[in-house]
């Protein structure tokens, strides 16, 4: 399978769903600017997840050390020990007992799934699926399934803008106003809900441990302790402090105001949206069309081109039914019902539909189908 091409063009949500779902196995090379990632799958699963270019304090020794796991004198001791046997670092610190081989473990799959969520941020670059054999290194993650890995990275993309209102700055410190209540069945997941990672970052904040250091000293990665931070400030908690001379947040007007006019903001918008696409998107590719330009999409990057165009008006249409009916449909045909689409408008320029999942009242996945 020959895979390449631009992120504009080909999103690495879709990137992930093709090659775990055809169940490749091979290498998958992820480029832009100074920055470049490597992937390998194994039979459709991810056994592996590197920054080529990984900056020093992201080197897994670093993050030891800036976890608290292991001293600065510990780690220069196992460097040295490394030089001298080649021995690989995690060998080297677990017959020392500097740290379990457990946690270890788990440091490397923290390391490279930041690595792999990383990617769902980055808004151009190039990539490349390199068909090839991939052998699990001796410190290898545990197989991460690719549907699990997009599903997880469009849950933080949908919710990073909503933390980052309450957790906007690296350098804020967190105080305890009250008690957690008493832990109470299985709780946790959602924004709002209190559980076991907004319990271990409670019992971890202390006065001048900023944002940066409860990220390093979790292990449970930047968005997960965001994510339980958020939820400690708005269930009133914990309350953040400002770095002296900061700008002094919103006022509640202001938010009041920014509440009120989102709704209607975001109804004027999705209007827009989809009033300029059926002015974007030329008659003559239309799906009413269809038929008489099938040659047309003989070629793949056409079919991309077009379908690029075709999601904004399927993603348009989910906003007005949720505004509408308060939230997203569990089929996409449900839009043909409320009269917002045409049938074919829903597999166009291909030949399936697109492959459409409701997550929650606001979050869905839409991608193109496998071909």
């Amino acid at each position: 399978m020959s895979l390449q091409g631009t992120l504009k063009d080909f999103g690495i949500g879709d990137i992930l769903q093709l090659i775990g779902q055809q169940q490749k196995t091979g290498t998958l090379h992820v480029r832009a600017k100074d920055q470049e990632v490597r992937i390998g799958f194994n039979d459709g699963h991810i056994i592996k997840a590197e920054s080529v270019t990984r900056k020093r304090k992201e080197l897994i020794g670093a993050m030891l050390v800036r976890s608290e796991l292991i001293t600065e004198t510990q780690l220069e001791a196992a460097l040295e020990t490394q030089r001298r046997t080649l021995k690989r670092l995690g060998d080297v610190l677990v017959s020392s007992q500097a740290l379990t081989a457990e946690r270890f473990q788990a440091m490397m799959q923290l390391q490279a799934t930041e690595t792999l969520y990383r990617l769902f941020t980055w808004k151009s670059g190039t990539y490349e699926f390199i068909q090839e054999p991939v052998e699990p290194d001796a410190e290898a993650i545990h197989p991460l399934r690719a549907e699990t890995v997009l599903m997880e990275g469009f849950r933080m993309v949908d919710e990073w803008p909503v933390i980052r209102q309450k957790i906007h700055r690296d350098d804020l410190v967190f105080e305890r106003i009250k008690a957690l209540p008493q832990p109470r069945g299985e709780e946790g997941g959602e924004l709002g809900a209190i559980g076991p990672s907004e319990r271990r970052i409670y019992d971890e904040l202390s006065p001048g441990r900023d944002l940066r250091k409860l990220v390093d000293i979790s292990c449970l990665g930047e968005f997960e302790t965001c994510k339980a931070l958020y939820n400690l400030v708005k269930g009133e908690y914990v309350r953040p402090i400002l770095p002296e001379g900061a700008p002094a947040p919103v006022s509640g007007d202001q938010r009041l105001l920014a509440r009120v006019a989102g709704p209607l903001g975001r109804l004027v918008a999705t209007v827009g949206v989809l009033a300029a696409v059926v002015l974007v998107v030329p008659r003559a590719l239309r799906p009413d069309h269809e038929a008489g330009v099938a040659a047309v999409f003989a070629d793949s990057a056409a079919q991309r081109h077009v379908s690029q165009a075709q999601r904004v008006r399927i993603e348009a249409a989910l906003e007005v039914f949720r505004l509408e009916r308060g939230e997203l449909p569990e089929r996409l045909d449900s839009l043909v019902q409320a009269g917002l689409l045409k049938p074919g408008e829903l597999k166009y320029p291909w030949r399936e539909e697109y492959y459409y999942r409701r997550l929650a009242a606001r979050q869905f996945i839409l991608l193109p189908p496998l071909r």
